[in-house]
């Protein structure tokens, strides 16, 4: 065994625990820090749509990959063993994602079912009547959206390597030699049917994100890194509002409609700038929306200027408090001292573009000190370099104090660095898990599959079970979506890239397939799950259901096993 050389079956219980405890954050934080990395990747226009379709999918899958790859290594009878618990974490996770943040994100983005055909509606005010923890479950509920069905149809679509193995499976007995012999060649099958699936895979979701069938995690996961200020209004939205101002400029040059034409800024140091074309004015509120009713603390649908300097402040766009004056004057036409939403889209495009420009830099990005905002709203006070007298937020100054296009260039490092340092985690860590839940379960006397189960998706997974629910809270079509997509992606994968990795096992080290039991558990649930996805609703009350099926699968495969499979 490689680094950290600790032998597990050479400590005691509470070393055993301190090694599988310590192990697991390890592999969490890791698979934090691929997701995190990724995320951030998520805020370079240029590489959305290759990590969007290719890297998020793939890194997600590599924790699992890594435990089943190193759980069929070693001599061969010791192979055949531990191999139980790369199956484990496979299953585990796969099972463990259709159901518990599933669950938790259709019961936490539920909404009240309406109308004659009790769907759920997602206009009404408040979304949800009755949030009591178990009343209402039957009338309330999620949308499920055709991104959704696609999702469930391509899950489905991806089990057939299970089958080509199994179906051959329960026809062949003897000794593990014999059975590995008769089962070489279609386990071979297997893997090259799952190599074929992962690459289309691939192509399908680098397809649809290149045509901006992500853009609700692209959206999503640019609030959440404004939000907390890990990067400034413009150096997250000036790249992508550039690259829609040159598509649209294309399309006008093909004879598409003309009706922004002009409107594209010529002098980006001045105020007077018309307003954006319309698939930027599309994006600006679909990023900007919910930002700006949150500052209208008036409830007016208007924007003071103290409110629009708080604003831009929060987004750290530390401009001085002249040019925001000068940027506000500019669309109050009517000189009321607000501006509507329109309006108020209109002046961040204007403050966006003119980020960008070296003109306006040198005139007053930043860093100037003579003149600096300082506003008082209640009791919240903003000094004049935009902090809070009261409680200074903790913000990464290296991202938000540099340009817009040097923050993209520092997200890149940023990003590259935790994917390197996450990935090598993984690859270290993950050799020692599986002898540590090897060890665990000889200790506590029940089968490796069992422990790898229930433990291993606790390391490899936790982050996507956070980031579903946390999309879920927000009680929309397009949140729910991001939210149940990404379990459905997941599931995908573990069936493509991970499963791979297993018929190859089988096949280059000629080890038996000796999980029937696991494999239809696994095909049982995604398949359940699969038709369950194909609706167009789902209520809280068959979310709960849905929880149930994670220890239900457990209990059905230790049915299977008693009867004999295997």
């Amino acid at each position: 065994m490689g680094f950290p050389n600790i032998d597990p079956a050479k400590v005691g219980a509470t070393g055993l625990l301190w090694l599988l405890l310590s192990y697991g954050y390890v592999l969490y934080m890791a698979s934090n820090l691929i997701s995190e990395g990724s995320d951030l990747l998520l805020l370079v226009p240029s590489l959305a749509g290759l990590v969007g379709g290719v890297v998020l999918p793939l890194l997600g899958a590599v924790p699992d990959g890594a435990i089943m790859l190193f759980s069929g290594l070693g001599d061969l009878e010791t192979a055949q063993e531990t191999l139980s618990v790369g199956v484990g974490a496979l299953a585990g996770s796969t099972i463990m994602l259709l159901t518990v943040p599933w669950a938790m994100s259709v019961y936490y983005g539920r909404v009240d079912f309406t109308g004659e055909d009790m769907m759920p509606n997602y206009k009404k005010s408040p979304k949800l009547t009755n949030d009591g923890a178990c009343s209402g479950l039957s009338y309330a509920g999620v949308a499920l959206t055709p991104e959704i069905n696609h999702g469930a149809k391509l899950m489905m679509m991806t089990t057939l390597p299970y089958f080509l193995i199994q179906v051959p499976a329960f026809f062949l007995h003897g000794d593990r030699q014999t059975v590995s012999d008769g089962e070489k060649y279609w386990a071979l099958t297997g893997f090259l049917v799952c190599v074929i699936f992962f690459v289309y895979y691939l192509s399908i979701q680098l397809r649809m994100s290149n045509e901006g069938a992500d853009k609700l995690r692209r959206m999503a996961v640019t609030k959440e890194a404004m939000k907390k200020g890990a990067i400034s209004l413009s150096g997250a939205l000036a790249g992508q509002v550039s690259k829609l101002e040159k598509a649209y400029t294309v399309g006008s040059t093909n004879g598409a409609k003309g009706e922004s034409e002009g409107l594209i800024p010529t002098r980006l140091d001045s105020c007077s700038i018309d307003g954006p074309p319309p698939e930027v004015t599309e994006y600006l509120k679909g990023i900007l929306g919910e930002v700006f009713f949150s500052y209208d603390q008036d409830g007016n649908g208007q924007l003071s200027q103290k409110e629009f300097t708080i604003f831009l402040t929060d987004f750290h766009e530390n401009i001085s408090s002249s040019h925001v004056s000068e940027v506000f004057s500019a669309y109050d036409t009517d000189s009321s001292g607000t501006i509507d939403y329109d309006e108020f889209i209109a002046a961040c495009y204007t403050i966006i573009k003119q980020a960008t420009a070296p003109e306006f830099a040198k005139r007053s990005y930043a860093r100037q000190t003579s003149s600096r905002i300082s506003v008082t709203v209640g009791d919240r006070i903003l000094n004049d370099d935009g902090a809070d007298d009261e409680e200074k937020e903790d913000v990464p100054e290296e991202f938000t104090d540099l340009s817009p296009e040097n923050q993209q260039r520092a997200i890149k490092r940023r990003a590259f660095l935790m994917l390197t340092i996450g990935t090598g985690l993984v690859l270290l860590f993950s050799d020692p898990m599986v002898e540590v839940l090897s060890e665990t379960a000889n200790r506590v006397g029940v089968p490796a599959f069992y422990v790898s189960f229930i433990l291993a998706p606790l390391a490899s997974n936790a982050s996507e079970v956070i980031a579903s629910t946390y999309y879920a809270q927000k009680k929309t079509s397009k949140s729910i979506t991001v939210s149940l997509t990404a379990l459905e992606g997941a599931a995908s994968m573990n069936n493509t890239f991970c499963l791979s990795i297993f018929m190859a096992l089988i096949y280059f080290r000629g080890l038996a397939w000796q999980y029937s039991a696991e494999t239809i558990s696994i095909i049982l649930v995604q398949f359940g799950m699969g038709f369950c996805a194909l609706q167009g609703k789902m209520s809280a009350l068959t979310g709960m259901f849905v929880l149930s099926l994670f220890p239900l699968s457990v209990l059905f495969v230790a049915l299977l096993e008693y009867l004999g499979m295997d």
